[in-house]
């Protein structure tokens, strides 16, 4: 019998599968449903003995290669994986991503179902990955709106867009360590790092205090180019089953001038042509 929380899951879990689930040789009948604990021991590449120890509670410090190991041999999934970790008691390592995440077609139509309210899809490393027209409306004033970084610190508009600019700057560079923090070898965080610290004396010193924080939900003032300073609350949620990505949606209170310049600001932005959604 299994004596920890692990060993129960572990044990639940190998019980669900069988060989041809794992593309190992069935060898006839079997006296009981799922692997056995030689068959994951060796899909994971550890001893029988040291498996058999971590279902029966005996073995209470695997590493996160072992656990990493065992979670591909047992075939779970993220939420799985990850459960798996916490019941060992060891932070979960990031799962390997594409170079640049993928927004599902479905979110880019829900964004757009929103016309009076600003809303865009960020990574870890602050890419605006979708926008909604109003968000594109919003940001209009910058070059290009394609990483939050960069429109902070090497575009001219950013100060003056930004009522705040301090603490937007901080907060961008406070996420970036936070990135770095999920994975430090990230090569399209360190290249943003590389860059911004290249071109932004102002970057590189916010970079040394070496502060980490993510996404907060503080109202945040813009000046826009067209329709002046308005107020805008931020809700940030995480979007499910796509590692690190967050939907950012701002709002103003209707009735508000904040609201009423959103909606002077879709009027002048006002697009007919119908958007196509794909995923990429």
């Amino acid at each position: 019998m299994p004596h920890t929380e692990l060993g129960a899951f572990l044990t639940a879990r190998r019980s669900r599968l069988g060989p041809d689930d794992v593309g190992l040789a069935s060898s006839g009948r079997r006296r009981v449903a799922g692997l056995r604990r030689e068959e994951v021991a060796v899909l994971a590449g550890v001893s029988v003995d040291y498996y058999t120890r971590l279902e029966q509670g005996r073995e209470r410090h695997p590493s996160a290669s072992v656990l990493d190991a065992i979670a591909r041999a047992l075939v779970l999934e993220d939420d799985a994986r990850d459960h798996v970790f916490r019941l060992a008691g060891v932070a979960p390592e990031p799962s390997s991503a594409p170079a640049r995440p993928r927004v599902d077609a479905h979110l880019r139509m829900l964004l757009d179902s929103w016309p009076d309210t600003p809303a865009m899809v960020i990574d870890r490393r602050l890419d605006l990955l979708a926008t909604n027209a109003l968000a594109d409306a919003l940001y209009t004033d910058f070059a290009e709106a394609d990483n939050l970084v960069r429109m902070a610190f090497l575009d001219p508009a950013g100060e003056g867009f930004f009522a705040d600019w301090q603490r937007t700057a901080r907060a961008c560079v406070a996420n970036l360590r936070l990135a770095l923090g999920h994975d430090p070898h990230d090569q399209r965080v360190l290249e943003l790092v590389e860059e911004a610290g290249r071109d932004s004396p102002r970057f590189r010193k916010l970079w040394e205090e070496h502060e980490v924080r993510g996404k907060s939900h503080e109202a945040k003032t813009f000046r826009h180019g067209a329709v002046g300073e308005l107020t805008l609350s931020s809700h940030t949620f995480d979007v499910r089953g796509e590692e690190g990505l967050q939907l950012v949606v701002y709002r103003a209170e209707p009735g508000s001038p904040d609201f009423q310049a959103l909606r002077l600001l879709g009027s002048l932005a006002a697009d007919p042509a119908p958007r196509s959604y794909h995923s990429r």
